[in-house]
């Protein structure tokens, strides 16, 4: 009764913000209505009647999108995800949060629903996992193509092979081009080495940290150097690394770039 309540309330507090965004455009009574929207986005009409005003009518979709969520309707929410990105494909929060949706809510919402008709097999729970990290993960590819040199995409990619889809490998794979790209997380660099060693790949782990650590300032609290050097020294007493070859901080100084590309 309260979620019906709240769901009720949040589309009324819709209605007139709809209004309000159709005649600041001029738009025709009832364009901005989802299903509209939908069929302008199918047709390819959007971007020509939308004009300059695709932000507003992207934010009232999410908005939208957030009732759906609300309501635990997954198909409801997709829709509403994939309209907001078709109608703006600029903002990330959009793509980003769309994405987090599809593999961690979907996938709940539908497990918790199975699981009130009964005890579900393990290939059914497994089954809807994987086709919701997939939808996710379509998403994200699609992400890409109008944000080619985001880390923040290949890290959500990242993360989604690695918690929903237990794929290690990939999710390294993911974290190495976060890594590498403009304006990454210190923490992706980490990350990368961590799933090396998991993967019992000690050596590469090693190596990759040996070029990371000259690249981080000292100052910076975020970088964790400290926690990286600590780490390289743990990594040469497991690969009984001689004294002689032993990492030197001393014999490169900070503001390299991560020559990590061989």
């Amino acid at each position: 009764m309260v979620v019906s309540s709240v769901l009720l309330s949040a589309g009324a507090a819709l209605r007139p913000l709809e209004d309000a965004v159709r005649k600041a455009a001029d738009w025709p009574e009832g364009l901005v209505r989802a299903e509209n929207m939908r069929a302008m986005v199918e047709s390819g009409m959007s971007m020509a009647v939308l004009g300059g005003f695709r932000a507003l009518a992207a934010d009232l979709l999410w908005l939208k999108a957030y009732v759906a969520w609300a309501a635990c309707d997954p198909p409801a929410a997709q829709m509403m995800i994939r309209l907001v990105t078709t109608i703006d494909e600029r903002p990330l929060y959009f793509w980003l949060n769309g994405a987090r949706i599809i593999a961690y809510d979907m996938t709940q919402w539908r497990l918790e629903s199975v699981g009130r008709r009964g005890a579900a097999p393990t290939e059914v729970r497994k089954r809807i996992v994987d086709e919701q990290a997939e939808a996710a993960l379509r998403l994200l590819a699609e992400a890409r193509r109008h944000h080619p040199d985001s880390a923040a995409l290949c890290v959500e990619i990242a993360n989604i092979h690695l918690n929903c889809r237990g794929d290690v490998a990939s999710a390294a794979g993911w974290y190495r081009t976060a890594a590498e790209s403009r304006g990454a997380p210190y923490y992706a660099a980490r990350i990368y080495a961590e799933l090396l060693q998991r993967l019992g790949r000690k050596q590469e782990a090693y190596d990759w940290l040996r070029r990371l650590h000259p690249t981080l300032p000292p100052s910076d609290e975020k970088a964790m150097a400290t926690l990286v050097l600590g780490r390289i020294r743990d990594l040469e007493g497991a690969l009984k690394v001689p004294e002689t070859k032993r990492y030197a901080v001393a014999e490169t100084g900070p503001g390299h770039a991560l020559a990590a590309k061989d």
